[in-house]
């Protein structure tokens, strides 16, 4: 364990950085859940207020670098592919 006033500082800022890391990506997949939910049910309107959404929420998620930026646009790209299919 940590014994240096510093790193029992470094400790706590992992902690409280990991907490709000997994909210977020936890965010990220509901909203991708709540897009495709309304492509399954075909309601296009709420899915294309949904995917931006869930567009907006990748982004900031990739620029602040809690996952990759290849993956964001795979997951943006998969999501846009599903909501086309509507017509």
């Amino acid at each position: 364990m940590a014994n240096h006033k510093s790193a029992l500082k470094r400790v706590r800022q992992t902690k409280v950085r990991t907490e709000r890391n997994r909210a977020r990506k936890q965010t990220i997949k509901t909203l991708r859940k709540k897009t495709l939910a309304a492509v399954a049910a075909s309601d296009k309107p709420v899915a294309g207020q949904s995917l931006s959404e869930f567009s907006s929420a990748v982004d900031k998620a990739a620029k602040k670098g809690l996952i990759h930026k290849n993956k964001a646009a795979n997951l943006k790209s998969k999501a846009a592919k599903a909501l086309a299919t509507l017509g």
